[in-house]
This record gives C-alpha cells, sequence and structure tokens, in this order.
C-alpha cells in the first residue's frame, strides 16, 4: 500500500508518480479483473431522460388516476395516500415509481415503496419497506398534549406526527428536528422520533451527513474547470451541469457564500494559503462527480432533475470535515486544521454528493444498518467517480476514501475497502451488532463486498496501489471488474432499496439487479452471491 507524507499530501503539484510504485514488490500482486460490460442486459439500464423528459414522467406517475391505480392494486387502506418521490425508466420501457406513503395525513416514515412496471404499464411486482398493515395503526387516544416542545436551538422545527414503520409494529410517533451544531463545529439536523403514546425514543438519526478554465488544484494537480462570467470577471459558475457554482463562505457558517471571481479564469495556486485553491478542488470535484452520473448512469444531475449542486468552501474556523446538506441541495467543505488542509479532495467531494443521490432515490435511514448502507454507497460511488474521472498522476484512482486529505496526519486513509478493519474500527464482515455501530463504520461490510465484486479476493493490483482483501470463510471470490459492480449497485440503490434496508435485503436487492441486468445463472450473479457469503451476508 502506498504511502504519502502529510507534507507530500498538502503539496499541490507534487511529482508522485515514482511514490505510486514504491514499495511495491515484483510479482507479488495481480491486476484486478478487466472492465467488460459488453454481457449486460442493456435494456435493463437507466434510460438516458433530459430534464424535460424526467419532470413529465413525475407528473404522469403523479396523476390521481395512476396513483390511485396502483394503490388498489397493491390493497391499501382508505387513509393511506401515495406520494411520487421519483420514477426511473430503463432503456427497455420499464418504469419504477417510488412512492412514499401517509396514513390520514401523517407521513409513513418505512412505508416507502417501489412499484415496477413493464413498458405497457402491468405492475411486475412491488418493493416494500415494510409488510405491516399501515391501515390498522390506531390514531385513538392521542392527544396534543402529549407533543414535544419544540427544541430552543437555532434551526429547530416543531414535532410533526408520523407513523414510524422503520423497525416493528408500526406506531403513531413524533418526529422532532433539533437544531444548533454538532460537536464538529457542522450544523445540526438530528432528528429524534418518539412515540406518541408512551414517549418513548424509538430512534434518531442526524441528517447532515459527515465524512470524517484552469485550475492549481491542492489534491489533483493542474485540472480544467468550466466557469462563467466573461473577460475580466469570470466566476466558478457552470451552466453546462445544471448552474452548478462554487462560493466562498470567508470561515463562516451559513449563507450562500459569495462569487469568486477572476480576471484571467486561471484560478488558485496550488498552495492553502490562495482561498482560489480550495475553490478549484471543489468546483473540479463537483464537474467530475456530474460527469460521472452522466456518462455511466444517464442520471443529470445529483436528484436526475438537471439542476446542480452549489459547492460552499471555507466554512468555519479549523473545520476538519464536509457535509453535505439536504435543506440547501449543497457541498460544504471545511478548512482543515490550521485552515491548510481543505477537505476538498475529489473523492470526498464525491462521497458527500452521492449522499444526495441516496436522499433523492432509496432514502436510506442514517441510522443503524441501513445507514451503513448509506455510507458505503457514498464511498462506492466516490471510488467509481474516481476511475471515471481523467487519469491523474496527483491523485490515482484507487479503492482508499480520503487518502488525499490526510485528516490522520500520517499519510493514512481515513478507510480502506479491501479490508476495512485496517483503519482500526471499521468491519470486514456482517454480524449481529453491526447495527449498533457507528454508520461510517458498519459501511465497512458493504465497501468490502464491492471491492470483492471489483477486483475479487486476496492480493491484486490497480494503478500501482496494492491491495490484499481476505473472505470471512476462506473463499476465493472472482471479481468482475469495477464496471459491472457499480451498475449492479446504482441499479439495486434506486429500484430496489428502501429507507429501512438491512444489510440481508441488500444482498436481496443487488441480486434482483444483477438478475435483470446479466440473468440469474450469470457469472455476475454468482459472484454478487459469492461476494456477499464471503462478508457473511447469507
Amino acid at each position: 500500500m502506498r504511502t504519502l507524507s502529510k507534507k507530500q499530501r498538502i503539496s499541490a503539484l507534487a511529482a508522485s508518480a515514482a511514490l505510486i510504485v514504491a514499495g511495491i514488490t515484483a510479482g507479488t500482486a495481480t491486476a484486478g479483473p478487466a472492465d467488460d460490460a459488453s454481457a449486460m442486459k442493456m435494456g435493463a439500464k437507466a434510460a438516458s431522460l433530459t430534464a424535460v423528459q424526467k419532470t413529465q414522467l413525475i407528473k404522469k406517475a403523479d396523476s390521481t388516476a395512476a396513483k390511485a391505480a396502483d394503490a388498489k392494486a397493491l390493497g391499501l387502506g382508505s387513509g393511506e395516500k401515495l406520494q411520487v418521490k421519483d420514477v426511473i425508466k430503463n432503456r427497455d420501457g420499464a418504469t419504477h415509481v417510488r412512492y412514499e406513503r401517509t396514513l390520514d395525513g401523517m407521513p409513513v416514515l418505512g412505508g416507502d415503496l417501489v412499484v415496477h412496471k413493464s413498458k405497457s404499464g402491468k405492475q411486475t411486482g412491488v418493493t416494500k419497506g415494510t409488510k405491516a398493515d399501515i391501515s390498522a395503526v390506531s390514531t385513538k387516544g392521542i392527544s396534543a398534549a402529549e407533543k414535544p416542545a419544540t427544541p430552543k436551538a437555532e434551526g429547530s422545527k416543531a414535532p410533526r406526527k408520523v407513523v414510524y414503520a422503520m423497525h416493528g409494529k408500526p406506531v403513531v410517533a413524533w418526529e422532532t428536528v433539533k437544531g444548533g451544531t454538532q460537536k464538529s463545529g457542522a450544523p445540526s439536523q438530528l432528528h429524534v422520533i418518539t412515540d406518541a403514546k408512551s414517549g418513548k425514543k424509538l430512534s434518531e438519526y442526524q441528517a447532515i451527513q459527515e465524512a470524517d478554465g484552469t485550475g492549481a488544484s491542492m489534491y489533483s494537480g493542474e485540472v480544467k474547470l468550466t466557469t462563467g462570467g466573461s473577460d475580466g470577471k469570470f466566476t466558478l459558475s457552470d451552466e453546462s451541469r445544471g448552474g452548478s457554482k462554487t462560493t466562498n463562505l470567508e470561515n463562516g457558517e451559513s449563507g450562500d457564500g459569495k462569487d469568486f471571481t477572476d480576471e484571467d479564469n486561471k484560478w488558485g495556486t496550488g498552495k492553502p494559503e490562495d482561498a482560489q485553491t480550495a475553490a478549484v478542488d471543489a468546483h473540479y470535484g463537483a464537474m467530475q462527480t456530474w460527469d460521472f452520473y452522466k456518462d455511466v448512469f444517464k442520471r443529470e444531475g445529483i436528484a436526475g432533475d438537471g439542476k446542480g449542486a452549489p459547492s460552499r468552501v471555507h466554512y468555519g474556523d479549523n473545520y476538519v470535515n464536509a457535509f453535505w446538506d439536504d435543506s440547501c441541495f449543497c457541498m460544504t467543505y471545511g478548512d482543515g486544521e490550521g485552515n491548510k488542509a481543505p477537505l476538498t479532495s475529489l473523492d470526498v467531494a464525491a462521497h458527500e454528493m452521492s449522499h444526495g443521490v441516496t436522499s433523492t432515490t432509496a432514502g436510506l435511514e442514517y441510522a443503524g444498518e441501513s445507514g451503513g448502507l448509506n455510507e458505503a454507497t457514498s464511498d462506492i460511488f466516490a471510488a467509481a467517480t474516481e476511475f471515471h474521472a481523467p487519469e491523474n498522476k496527483e491523485d490515482v484512482a484507487d479503492f482508499l476514501v480520503g487518502e488525499e486529505i490526510d485528516i490522520n496526519g500520517d499519510g493514512t486513509p481515513l478507510r480502506y475497502m479491501d479490508k476495512p478493519s485496517k483503519d482500526g474500527n471499521s468491519l470486514d464482515e456482517w454480524s449481529d451488532k453491526a447495527g449498533d455501530v457507528d454508520v461510517h463504520y458498519s459501511s465497512g461490510i458493504a465497501n468490502h463486498w464491492f471491492f470483492l465484486m471489483s477486483m475479487g479476493s486476496g492480493k491484486s493490483e490497480k494503478n500501482g496501489v496494492e491491495y490484499d482483501s481476505p473472505t470471512s470463510d476462506g473463499s476465493k471470490v472472482e471479481g468482475i471488474g469495477i464496471t459491472k459492480a457499480q451498475e449492479i449497485w446504482f441499479k439495486a440503490l434506486t429500484e430496489n432499496m428502501t429507507a429501512n434496508t438491512d444489510y440481508k435485503a441488500a444482498r436481496e436487492a443487488t441480486v434482483k439487479a444483477s438478475n435483470d441486468l446479466f440473468g440469474a445463472d450469470s457469472a455476475e450473479t454468482k459472484a454478487v452471491e459469492a461476494a456477499w457469503t464471503a462478508v457473511a451476508v447469507k
């Protein structure tokens, strides 16, 4: 495994080619499997839709007649109503309508479902977050007097009455959002769910999801940027990618930030002392993440609506983190320790923006096993974005997370996908404790699965980086390449997962996705099953 010193990490234009091969012994590792998508059933992939076509598709699915027909076919009660959240259309004409549900006007948390339809509109299946009978939930005996008080912290929201169906028997509950700030300094949107009758806390999760022209970037060297403006006043805005823009918070903690401007359209110096440098990395990260989702999955924008997501840099003072915020649908980056190590590397940008993809599709709850899957999804697509981006000797594509930002101060990554436990906390395999650990650590199970799918078990090498991936049962897993692996995960996420999907359900979701893409008896589906078994998800 390559190891870089902190000084080497911070140098934007360091010649890293020699470092990539340092310490690698000839003959000890093999290259990963070739990425060959020729066996894929292209009709099962997502169709390319313009923003207008996507809007029309959702509008059609959201019609009163369409929702009533689906509700009747599903056998929903009279008090249950469906609300369209998203629609995925495949190239063969099949559609997957993702619904959220209400009961007597109350949102049903965990009641989301996906209705699968053929090209003719006939229902071919349904994926439900819960199999419980929501219509049987009693709302009697609950008074307004039992409503929790609204937290005093800035940004808090008054409690709303919901049906909590994420786990176990559905019950009427109160959902309260507590604002303020987290210990790390990031804004807080802590969702607390309490039983409306007993007052017992049922669940809580943090909605602010953190990750521990030309421009001279800090981590990717000299990069090409798409900017706006004209001679004399260029800005970091990108109309070709939905109006994405990068702004300067100037160490503040709120607001949209100020536009960066430049006279010659040559941005940054590669050094953190230049405020533009962090902006170059953030803007480049937004560009590459947009291109990855559009080129690979035909998804135009994080939400698939053709709209860009803003990036804000220079958040707070000595803030060692970055986060995605659904409320502004934007990315925010701190400047790191001593304000000299901004958390703006490409994989961090892609990781955080991918939280927005999860939010607008499966909506995986950020707690328990579903929270681990949420985090893993961001790690998976962060790695995939690196491999899709133009080849870059300053930051080679790899299966490591956060290796460039050097939060640990010793050149080690935040997370390793080949053997997650190397970070000292993450899980290599599933156990009944997986739902009780921090979601950044339980993500290791799916990260490990994805690595096994992409590269296989044992020793391997890609782009000069060595890996050695074990299995829980000593089995040998043959990888199928990252191209196929990412297609399977994306299809599973967008069509087969719901808010409360756990690891067992994730296995089922990916097997179904692989069946659709490659066939039930294909080598790819066998690899999906073998990789899950290798991380003890059976």
